[in-house]
């Protein structure tokens, strides 16, 4: 049985589980109940009030028949009493009625009411980066809900010019970042091909060329982090197989001291979805560069291609030292490394996974990661399925 105070408890919540429109509507509902019941209240004393003007209390009302001896009809306190019973009952029934009728009335009201609200909120649905252009440009009179809508569309303007403005910085950065690790790149090359520079100079030059391209990939990390992060501007169909085998080529092209005598297993089968192909092929190039840099010598790195559960599906399985199930949330942190926080490392900037989870996140998927038994991770990608096409006989 219910207890007094859960059932106060849950009357509080009630305002929270119904929505404006019906809360709108018995409000409604309720006003038109109290005018209505005091409406009666006035209507049954004016006419106590009238009855009692015309036939004074205590008379009686009698009737002469022609001819005849006058007749005891009634006492006009009783037909008082009477007509006004039988006014309440009509009264009553009458409310009743015209109430329903106000309770239909009002959520069609409340419906009106509520329509600019619901363009507003569709608006507000369907816009993304992509859509940033389009305003609710509401008309109709100055009142509030109008007002809402004018500060939606400046807020709408706002977020458009900033997102332009991220837009050209990203451009602006690639080009201005890139440029001087080129040049330095050239140079040190360049120098590194003389034949009368001292031992010396060639450690330090590779020492510098390797610095370099650390931070080449550093820089070109953080662009494909800050681009990820955008809405999606392609949409093609792609298939996670044919992505994943581009991938496997290329990094079958590595030298071998870059690989670590990893051994690589493959299980692919096809798997359709719908996105940008070269982000695409970023999440998987960096989910088999982390198993291969994050390994062992003489580890295995397993990756699968195929649908799962309903999803187009990646999983890349590796082997490696253990990893606590309370460190994994954080390896998807940019810089972010186990048991080596913000300090750079030859294996990489710490964006590997972070890239891997922004790619998964514009294309509406998801990326959960576990810990391998016996050591390393398992990471599995989901995205959306599209299913082939219905075969045309």
């Amino acid at each position: 049985m219910t207890s007094p105070k859960t059932l106060f408890k849950d009357l509080r919540q009630l305002p929270r589980r119904v929505s404006v429109r019906l809360r709108l509507t018995l409000l409604y509902g309720a006003l038109f109940f109290f005018a209505g019941c005091l409406l009666m209240l006035v209507t049954y004393v004016f006419v106590g009030q009238s009855f009692s003007d015309v036939l004074p209390p205590g008379e009686q009302l009698t009737y002469r028949a022609p001819g005849g001896f006058p007749t005891i009809v009634a006492e006009v306190d009783d037909l008082r009493q009477n007509m006004l019973a039988q006014l309440v009952k009509r009264m009553v029934f009458a409310l009743a009625g015209v109430g329903l009728l106000a309770l239909v009335l009002g959520y069609i009201v409340a419906d009106r009411a509520l329509a600019p609200l619901h363009e507003i909120t569709s608006a507000a649905q369907r816009l993304s980066e992509s859509t940033l252009h389009e305003r609710i440009a509401l008309e109709g009179p100055e009142d509030e809900i109008k007002e809402l809508a004018d500060t939606f569309d400046a807020m709408l303007a706002r977020l458009s010019e900033a997102f332009d403005s991220q837009r050209r910085f990203v451009a602006n950065a690639s080009h201005e970042l890139r440029t001087p690790l080129a040049i330095n790149r050239t140079l040190l090359e360049v120098a590194l091909t003389d034949p009368d520079v001292s031992p010396d100079l060639v450690t330090v030059g590779r020492t510098l060329l390797a610095t370099n391209a650390r931070h080449e990939r550093l820089i070109e990390g953080l662009l494909l982090l800050a681009r990820s992060e955008r809405e999606l501007t392609t949409r093609k169909s792609v298939d996670l197989r044919e992505v994943t085998e581009t991938v496997l080529d290329s990094v079958r092209k590595r030298p071998d001291d870059e690989r670590a005598d990893v051994t690589l297993h493959t299980e692919l089968t096809s798997a359709v979805t719908v996105g940008d192909p070269v982000l695409l092929e970023h999440l998987v190039h960096n989910l088999v560069d982390n198993a291969l840099k994050h390994n062992v010598e003489g580890g295995e790195v397993y990756l699968r291609t195929g649908v799962l559960d309903g999803f187009a599906a990646v999983q890349v399985e590796n082997s490696g030292q253990a990893i606590p199930a309370y460190e994994i949330d954080r390896l998807f942190e940019p810089f972010r490394r186990l048991h080596n926080d913000r300090i750079e490392s030859a294996k990489g900037a710490g964006l590997g996974l972070s890239i891997v989870r922004s790619v998964v996140t514009a294309h509406r998927g998801s990326v959960v990661a576990s810990p391998r038994p016996g050591g390393g991770l398992i990471v599995t990608v989901r995205l959306p399925f599209q299913p082939p096409p219905p075969a045309t006989k």
